[in-house]
Parts: C-alpha cells; structure tokens; sequence
C-alpha cells in the first residue's frame, strides 16, 4: 500500500478522536439539561440521549479498530496499533468515568446535605483529569511516532 493511504489512514483517526471529544461534549450538555430537569427528571429524553451517544461512541469505536487492524497488518506499524489498543482502553475507562460522574451529579444535586456525595463528585472529576492526561499522553506519543508520514 502506498504511504499516502498510511497518511489518510492516520488523518482519518485523528477525526475519529476529534469525533469523539464532540460527542463527550453533547454528552456533558444532554446531561447538565437533564439535571435542570430534576427533581422530577425528564429521564425519556436522557435515555435517548444516551442511546444516541453509545451508538456514535461504538460506531468511532468500531472504525478506529479497523484502522488499528490496518496499521498493524497493512502497513507493518505494530508501534502505531499499540498506542491505538492502549487510547481504547482509556477511552473505555473515561466512558465509565464519564457515567458514574454524571451519576454522582445527580446524586449530590438530590442530595445537597451530604458531603459524601459532593467529595465523591470531586473524586471522579480527579480520576477523569488522571485519564484525560494518560489519553493526551498515548496520542503524543501516536503524534510522534507517525510524525515521519508527514
């Protein structure tokens, strides 16, 4: 394969990533109106928001898969396909994250008396900033490591 279809393959999962920080923000928007709704939360329009979310997140899941598959098969760059494998497993934990913080909102907002529930916010917030770094982290190094192609 030709080194140009390497590039395009490397553009085409920068957007990826691009589209998925786009789509964490729609989530972080979906859900602060959501909140406004409480006490008596309008959970019917949520639901689908995160209906929708997880099919965008599994769809840019799906193809950056593919692509790690051609990095490492097609083009012989096992360096690149692992940096994919590590950003996926980050990814997967800020998912997690992303949903026990919303959760935790939720919980703090229905229950402003306790304390727990607002430390326990601030405690996902951290471990979100830890992932947010660690995934900053694999996509230098991605960015390095591809940096020759351009």
């Amino acid at each position: 394969m030709a080194p140009t279809d390497l590039k395009n393959l490397v553009r085409r999962f920068h957007a990826l990533q691009a589209e998925r920080v786009e789509a964490y923000k729609l989530f972080e928007e979906g859900h602060e109106s959501y909140l406004r709704t409480g006490p008596h939360y309008d959970f019917e329009h949520y639901k689908q928001l995160v209906h929708e979310i997880t099919k965008a997140f599994c769809g840019i899941s799906k193809e950056v898969l593919e692509i790690k598959e051609q990095l490492h098969q097609d083009f012989d760059r096992p360096d690149l396909s692992e940096h994919i494998d590590k950003l996926q497993i980050k990814e997967k934990e800020k998912l997690e994250l992303t949903a026990k913080l919303q959760l935790g909102k939720q919980n703090a907002q229905d229950h402003p008396e306790d304390e727990d529930f607002q430390e326990k916010v601030r405690e996902i917030k951290q471990d979100i900033i830890k992932n947010t770094a660690a995934l900053s982290e694999i996509l230098q190094d991605f960015k390095y490591d591809s940096e020759e192609l351009e």
